[in-house]
This record gives C-alpha cells, structure tokens and sequence, in this order.
C-alpha cells in the first residue's frame, strides 16, 4: 500500500474501541445504549404502549418520552453545563446559551416502532461552537452502532465505515423519506420521486432519516434525500457521513442544512449528480427552477383530477 492509501491508513484506525473513544463520545454512546434498552424492553409489547398525536400522522409515544429522558439525564450528569436541543422536549433542559448543545431525537422512526417494523433508533449529536463533533446513531433492533469524532472518522460497531464507490447514479440505491403532513406538497414531492426513480437503480423509504444517514455512511445506500427534515434527523447521521468521506448539503449542495429542512447526502460524485436534479426541487432553486416545478406538479393535478372524473 503506498501514496494516499498508505496516508489514509496511517491516519485513520481501521477498528475503534471504547477505550479509545472522545470521552464526550462514550457519554452519549453510554447515553444512547440505555436509550435502546427502553426501546427494547417497550418493543416485546408495542401494543401497551401509551400513544399521542402531535398533529396528523405525527406521534409521540411514552417511549419517547422515556428514552428522551434516560438520554438528558446521562448528558447532563457527565455535563451539567451542556445545552439540550432534542424533539419532545425541546430546549428546557441545560444551558440554552451554553457552547455546547446535545442534539437528540430519542426515538427516530416512531411511527414504525408503533407498527412493530423493526426500522427506528436513537440519534445523539454534539454541536460545538456550531459544528457538529460527536455522532451517535444505534440502532437497538440490530445493536448496531454508529459513532464519529470530527477527524477521527466513522465507524460501525468499532470497524471503520467509508461511503460507497459508485460512480454512476443510474446503478444507485437512494433512500429518502415521504411527506407525511398535511401542509406538504405531495404533487411537488411525486415530481422529485419520478425524476429519482427514473434515473437510479432504485429508492427506498426505510423511515427513520437518522438511520438512512448512517447506511450511506456505511456504504449500505448510496445516497439520501428528504425534504422537511429538524436539525434532530439530521445532525448526527449528518457527521457519521461527511466522517465516512461524503458529502452532505441542502438540494442546492450548499453545506448549511442543518437549519434548512432539506437534506441530501453521498459520496461526492454521486452527490455531484444528484444536485441537478433535486437543485428545482429546494426552497433556495431559483425563480426560473421554481416555476418549472409549479406547472409540472399543475399538470399532475390536472391529470389526476380528470381521471377521477
């Protein structure tokens, strides 16, 4: 092995035991483990568990809730001068202006855990100063786990993880997620889907981002896209990929996402191809793009209301 190789190899360990991990990374592994616990044990009798709507097609379950919990409480014990930012309960834990913020989603993919599909798990994040250093997405069906450091790479169950090496988006598997509220533009989001399917091998909607994230990462998927996603979906599976050397930015490739509620990731030749196509689709494309897309999803709308006359 010589050149780059040799440097990559060098740099980068090829496998990453706790013993070796940032210290604030094994608190929010530690953190997102007894999280799982409470999903599993909640799992064997999904049927008991306590279920809310927080709008239509949007639930919260006492799981949540739970985890969410068990996830503050471990940060905070290890620093208590850290600020939260997670999905129930939003900032009212730690330190609101605090350099540091934990960024949470306890339980991603709620919606399957209700329904017993086994695609969900828990995503902890840690902004520094604004950027994101520390990642963990587990994944408590499979015990899978996902970590990264900033500059230390990402890795899955202690094996290093690298992004996949395709080069053609046509022999491509994308994940994505479908809009579930009612104030989402499907027509807008069936025109995105075409243009997609039409030009990969194919896309699949697992339902739970943070996980979809870590399956680039992986190499498992060869790329992601979804529009209306919080900075809790997105933030740790969001380092995991850039850590396992792609790239991750809005529909435009702009890398400031994290606030934007769009959200497109892969390695950096597919992701090359894939903003082209989704650039018209973003809330930034430009008048021109924008419009295009308005008379396109118009003629859908046309076609489906004369067909079901």
């Amino acid at each position: 092995m010589g050149g780059i190789s040799a440097l990559w190899a060098c740099s980068y360990p090829q496998f990453m035991s706790s013993s070796t991990l940032h210290p604030m990374l094994n608190v929010a592994v530690k953190a997102a483990r007894a999280a799982g616990a409470i999903i599993n044990r909640a799992a064997l009798d999904v049927e008991a568990v306590r279920i809310s709507q927080k709008q239509v097609n949007d639930f919260v379950t006492e799981v949540d809730h739970a985890s969410e919990q068990a996830i503050i409480e471990n940060l905070l014990t290890a620093y208590p001068d850290h600020g939260i930012l997670a999905e129930e309960s939003g900032s009212q834990h730690g330190n609101p202006n605090a350099d540091h913020i934990w960024i949470i989603d306890p339980l991603d993919g709620t919606t399957n855990f209700i329904h017993g599909f086994p695609v969900y798990c828990v995503s902890i994040a840690l902004q520094v100063r604004g950027k994101l250093e520390q990642a963990v997405v587990y994944d408590p069906t499979r015990n899978d786990l996902f970590t990264a450091t900033k500059g230390r790479g990402a890795f899955m169950n202690e094996r290093r993880i690298r992004v996949s090496k395709r080069v053609r988006l046509d022999e491509c598997l994308l994940s994505t997620g479908f809009p579930f509220r009612p104030e989402d533009d499907f027509d807008k989001y069936l025109r995105l889907m075409g243009d997609m399917m039409q030009r990969t091998a194919g896309v699949r909607r697992p339902g739970a981002a943070a996980l979809d994230l870590a399956y680039v990462a992986a190499g498992f998927t060869d790329g992601f896209f979804e529009i209306g996603l919080q900075a809790w979906d997105m933030a740790a599976g969001a380092l995991l990929v850039t850590e396992a050397g792609g790239l991750v930015g809005n529909f435009t490739g702009e890398a400031n996402y994290i606030d934007q509620k769009e959200c497109m990731a892969a390695n950096p030749r597919i992701y090359a191809q894939m903003v082209p196509l989704l650039q018209k689709y973003s809330k930034f494309a430009s008048a021109a793009e924008k419009h295009e897309v308005a008379e396109t999803t118009k003629t859908l709308r046309l076609t489906s209301a004369s067909e079901t006359k």
